[in-house]
């Protein structure tokens, strides 16, 4: 980051620490002529024109500094891109809880929708399916995950912190959190209108099917079905499955165990791009076969560092802060940008084609997801596109110099410095 844009960083951080009343203060005392105006058109600290004495909330106004007192690139006129899991309802069971962002919360998010879900040790997430493919990553925790295939054979397998998993629309599955707390989990849907309120489950399907009928399906007295639930249990707590063998030989039957692997370790794999900056890890389907419908990016950028101006020309973006904090700028037509700040826990989306880069402004490391519905990963990156062009033309376009251009990293680096 440059100094100047140090500089601006610090004065809105400080600006955001005054008080309503300070703030009107020292609006009054700094009365600022008609020449220092022309000098710094722009409302900085301590300006009477971005001072604002009236209702507000500090909170809300010190986790987005660049809402509150915009930088001067900001044209502003670009959909919000930002929504917290923090404000979203969360939906408490006895075993866990869940809490989704889709198109409903964030309206720009027409393509994907994402849910965060914790569940204790024993905890359930019951045994059901999707009309949306499902896409996940483990943040915290470990736990158990079933599926059956299309040609009916079982998938069992232990996941911990990290890892993913993915079950395409239809593939009946389960999650169960382990041992010693649990888990909790980023799912991912390629549907900005799904809900896990509109899943298939497998109690809420018995509970709508009459008992002579089940008794018919299944080949045992109607009496056996008594004891069904009545209705959905969604998440519930059970007791802590025992070793991972057993479930997979008892789940087994005589089909055998699926030859699909619906789990990524990502801890297993080379990382794709690092640089000084930070580093990219790219999961598409040409790594994790089963994952056709969404591919994924997952970014870390060290403190100073930057996600480099790029676009993605094949799909819209959505994304998901894992931890540190970070500022996100998003270019459009017609003179529109806009700048806004992120958290762990935020949901970003970019749609597609459309230019932005995202800075690491804290002094930890910051980690995001990059996700989009594609089965491929695809972006072009700015220093990419004018390091391939004709230079002359290029210098005819930026007015910079040759030296200048010629300084600019000849290719994709991802995450800067290089």
């Amino acid at each position: 980051m440059s100094d100047d844009a140090n500089k601006d960083v610090v004065s809105r951080r400080g600006f955001l620490g005054m008080g309503s009343a300070a703030l009107a203060a020292a609006g009054m005392l700094s009365a600022v002529d008609a020449s220092s105006q022309l000098e710094h058109p722009y409302p900085a600290k301590g300006d009477r024109s971005a001072s604002a004495p009236g209702p507000g909330n500090p909170a809300i106004d010190g986790q987005n500094p660049d809402s509150f007192l915009p930088p001067s690139s900001d044209a502003g006129g670009v959909q919000t891109f930002k929504y917290p899991f923090g404000i979203a309802h969360k939906r408490m069971q006895e075993g866990g809880w869940s809490r989704e962002v889709t198109v409903r919360e964030l309206a720009i998010s027409k393509s994907i929708a994402g849910v965060d879900m914790r569940l204790t040790a024993g905890g359930v997430r019951e045994l059901h399916w999707h009309t949306a493919a499902e896409w996940s990553l483990m943040l915290y925790g470990n736990a158990r995950i079933t599926a059956v295939d299309l040609d009916g054979k079982s998938f069992v397998a232990d996941i911990t912190e990290g890892d993913l998993w993915y079950f395409p629309p239809g593939i009946p599955h389960s999650i169960q959190g382990l041992n010693p707390d649990g888990c909790e989990f980023l799912l991912v849907f390629d549907d900005g209108n799904f809900s896990e309120y509109e899943t298939v489950l497998l109690t809420d399907w018995m509970a709508h099917t009459p008992h002579d009928v089940l008794a018919a399906n299944f080949g045992v007295s109607e009496q056996a079905m008594e004891k069904m639930p009545k209705r959905e249990k969604f998440i519930f707590q059970a007791e802590v499955p025992g070793p991972l063998a057993a479930d997979q030989k008892a789940a087994r039957g005589s089909l055998g165990p699926s030859g699909q692997d619906f789990v990524f370790r990502t801890t297993q794999e080379a990382l794709t791009k690092r640089s000084k900056g930070g580093e990219v890890r790219i999961v598409d389907s040409s790594k994790f076969k089963v994952s056709t419908t969404i591919a994924a990016a997952i970014v870390t950028v060290h403190p100073g560092g930057i996600r480099e101006l790029h676009w993605h020309p094949n799909a819209d973006e959505w994304q998901y802060f894992v931890s540190g904090t970070g500022r996100m700028t998003v270019f459009a037509t017609g003179g529109r940008a806009r700048t806004m700040d992120f958290q762990a826990g935020d949901v970003g989306y970019i749609q597609k084609t459309l230019p932005h880069y995202i800075q690491n402004t804290g002094d930890t490391d910051l980690k995001f997801l990059e996700m989009f519905k594609s089965n491929v990963y695809q972006d072009l990156a700015l220093s990419e596109w004018l390091t391939h062009t004709p230079p002359e033309l290029v210098l005819a376009h930026l007015g910079i110099d040759k030296s200048a251009l010629d300084g600019i990293p000849n290719g994709n680096v991802a995450v800067m410095p290089k």
